[in-house]
């Protein structure tokens, strides 16, 4: 769980988090404590436990003797956990089509698409992503199926870094976009195999699109 932004660790976390998620801090680089303590004019206290609350979310891994890095996002990684959140989202899209108390979640979406509106009109990729996850975060959740809900969980911080790569691609985030809205309208029909379909779909071009980028990326490098 992510730590509270009015503490000193939170401060940390908050910023460290925006530099990963951002491409500041590039796949595969080291973070070490003094830059960071002299970057954010904090202590180390709460720059380690800034450290250790993203390495526990995904956004850092630890190497024994070497110290935190950022996760390399691999290709094949990322196209196992796309297959998974394909399944996940779409079989959430499906459940929530077929609520007859859709309602009240259809307009926490439209809500959500608005913002990410809003966020991509300020190139805020940040925002934008943060909005992402809890415009799929809401319908998972709302699904009602608690199994279904943790095993997506589990793949978050992996996921993070994926949408974060992903949103990098030129014309993506405005693409996703029109696709949340075609989401958000078979869920507000009640047309559940409509909305698992295009849940789907929209999984698998999102992982298209990051699939290309890097591919790219690893021709260029």
């Amino acid at each position: 769980m992510s730590l509270p932004r009015s503490t000193l660790s939170g401060l940390a976390y908050s910023q460290l988090r925006q530099a990963i998620l951002s491409g500041r801090l590039a796949p595969g680089a080291h973070v070490t404590v003094r830059p960071l303590s002299e970057e954010f004019g904090l202590s180390a206290t709460p720059v380690k436990a800034a450290l250790t609350a993203l390495e526990r979310e995904g956004f850092l891994v630890q190497h024994p003797h070497r110290g935190f890095f950022v996760p390399e996002v691999d290709r094949e990684d990322m196209r196992e956990l796309y297959e998974l959140r394909e399944v996940l989202d779409g079989i959430a899209a499906r459940r929530v089509a077929a609520l007859p108390t859709r309602e009240a979640l259809v307009g926490r979406l439209t809500s959500l698409v608005t913002d990410q509106q809003a966020a991509v009109a300020a190139n805020d990729l940040s925002g934008y992503g943060d909005l992402d996850v809890r415009f799929h975060q809401e319908i998972l959740v709302a699904s009602g199926n608690g199994r279904l809900q943790q095993v997506a969980e589990n793949m978050i911080g992996q996921l993070r870094l994926g949408r974060a790569t992903s949103a990098r691609v030129p014309g993506r985030p405005a693409a996703a976009l029109a696709e949340h809205e075609e989401i958000v309208a078979a869920i507000a029909a009640g047309q559940p195999q409509q909305a698992e379909r295009l849940a789907r779909r929209h999984v698998r071009k999102s992982a298209n699109a990051l699939d290309r980028y890097l591919s790219r990326q690893g021709r260029a490098s």
